[in-house]
């Protein structure tokens, strides 16, 4: 277990990022210059990417922080780089970014707590576990109960994270090259851009606290989606406390049968997709650390640090958008863009950009039943990084709803491909693109629940 404060020191945290990659272009040229036939070749190639995984985890576990945010994000995507022999244990290797990072020391966390709340940690818990149930990138849960018998998990922050953070955005650049091999082809930078914007969101507790507590409003009694409710007298700027839900991590109920990991499928897409459209709260993160499975077939969803709401012409826009895309209409899409300010006019543009959205939304519009490739986020994360990095695109300037659901759709992409799960995913997208009725069970189980009275907070 650590010692509780993360250290911020730039010129460590550099070095341990030099160290890794170091030994990763060591291996990489090792693996180059094996000789004989192609497959001894590839078998080097792979397990020089193996070994650069392991060095890649160890690297940004340990850093926590942004740089690890960055190996979480990569962690749920496959990137369809790797070879096919070898692609199960590498996506292994990146899934422990995915669950329980080193966990701070219990004395480090409840000086947090008390700082944040005041008084002794005994003042506002009965019972609060020393021992972590959840450890990630920018703080760690445990499980307490409150004065008056509440059962909550209880977020903190790592402290000094925050300086850490400042460190890791500075070093986020040199931490991405560890991806050279593994990853050959994609714009890190652009990655360490994206993540430099968010970051600071992110550890404003209070703000997902409210953000978290706007969500639960929303699925308050919903059939099959949980948003644990927030209890705000408890919540600070490094501190969440929420109700305790219990479930399966994502790397159990990838073990289900077909039809089940259909059904978790369809629930996923249900919450992240179609759910802004109707509740205008759009939450860019799908992980698979961030769902837990209940026994009851209910899935619950944490964590909404990256978050966006949603006003009526932000919906609108989205909407407008992805009909065009749709239906394969490139002026069209142009012309949603230039007249949210997206874009400048240019007719020679309209092809490609059409192009780039299709890549990155193309298997939401499939007709028949589809088994979703989660390779495929490899060529979106590609056609992402093309788009923004054409010298013809240079005035793109795209609203924030429409970088928030291209990475959130991203995400969940790699999701699905993981889960192996399969549907008629546009039988479920006409539900919000085109306001159809629902023609699966869980749809017409959500269309009741709305239907009984219990309102989207939107609506309220």
């Amino acid at each position: 277990m650590g010692d509780g404060r993360i250290t911020g020191s730039r010129v460590r945290r550099a070095a341990s990022i030099a160290g890794a990659a170091a030994g990763v272009a060591a291996r990489s040229a090792t693996a180059k210059a094996v000789g004989g036939d192609s497959d001894a070749r590839r078998a080097a190639a792979a397990r020089q990417q193996l070994k650069s995984a392991e060095a890649l985890v160890k690297v940004l576990g340990g850093m926590r922080g942004a740089a690890m945010k960055v190996g979480q994000t990569l962690s749920a995507v496959d990137l369809g780089l790797v070879p096919e022999e070898v692609r199960p244990q590498f996506q292994e290797i990146l899934a422990t970014l995915q669950q329980d990072a080193e966990p701070a020391s219990f004395r480090a966390i409840s000086k947090v707590v008390t700082q944040d709340l005041g008084g002794r940690l005994s003042d506002h818990f009965r019972e609060f576990a020393e021992e972590p149930i959840a450890a990630a990138s920018i703080g760690q849960v445990h499980r307490a109960t409150t004065r008056d018998g509440r059962d909550v998990a209880v977020k903190v922050q790592y402290p000094g994270i925050a300086e850490a953070i400042q460190a890791d955005l500075k070093n986020l650049r040199l931490a991405l090259k560890l991806l050279d091999v593994i990853a050959p082809g994609i714009n890190t930078g652009a990655i360490a851009d994206e993540i430099r914007e968010r970051i600071s969101e992110e550890i404003d507790y209070e703000l997902e606290a409210t953000n978290q507590r706007s969500m639960a409003r929303a699925y308050r009694g919903h059939p099959f989606v949980v948003v644990p409710d927030v209890f705000l007298d408890l919540c600070r700027e490094r501190v969440i406390v929420s109700e305790f839900v219990e479930g399966e991590r994502f790397a159990e109920a990838r073990k289900r049968g077909q039809g089940e990991r259909n059904r978790l499928g369809e629930i996923l897409v249900r919450f992240y997709i179609n759910g802004p459209m109707r509740h205008r709260l759009l939450n860019g993160d799908p992980h698979p650390g961030n769902a837990l499975f209940l026994d009851d077939g209910r899935v619950a969803f944490l964590d909404f640090g990256f978050f966006k709401r949603l006003a009526d012409p932000e919906v609108e826009s989205l909407l407008a958008s992805t009909r065009a895309v749709h239906a394969g209409d490139a002026e069209r899409l142009m012309a949603v863009m230039v007249e949210i300010g997206a874009l400048e006019p240019n007719p020679a543009l309209a092809q490609p950009f059409l192009e780039a959205y299709d890549a990155m939304l193309g298997w939401t519009f499939v007709e028949e039943e589809l088994q979703v490739d989660g390779t495929r986020t490899g060529e979106m994360m590609r056609r992402y990084s093309q788009l923004q990095g054409h010298e013809d695109f240079e005035s793109l300037t795209l609203p924030a709803e429409h970088l928030v659901l291209m990475r959130s759709v991203m995400l969940l992409t790699g999701l699905l491909g993981m889960l192996e799960a399969s549907n008629s995913w546009f039988s479920i997208a006409r539900e919000w693109l085109y306001e159809d009725p629902p023609v699966t069970e869980l749809g017409m189980l959500e269309a009741d629940h709305l239907a009984r009275g219990t309102l989207s907070y939107s609506a309220r």
